[in-house]
């Protein structure tokens, strides 16, 4: 008798001639300690706003 289908099966053997690609990529970034720290997205109430400026500016 088998085992049950939720068991798991060995690694299968691969393809001859095959080979891997490997892409080497980083998430580093280089940060200046003397630069002055970035300004925090706006708020809410202050992309409403700007909403509301931007719409009524395109009223005629």
């Amino acid at each position: 008798m088998t085992g049950p289908s939720s068991n798991p099966r060995g690694e299968r053997a691969g393809t001859p001639g095959t080979r891997w690609q490997v892409i080497s990529t980083t998430d580093e970034q280089f940060v200046d300690d003397e630069a002055p720290d970035p300004a925090p997205p706006p708020n809410r109430a202050a992309r409403r706003a700007a909403r509301r400026a931007l719409k009524k500016g395109n009223r005629r």
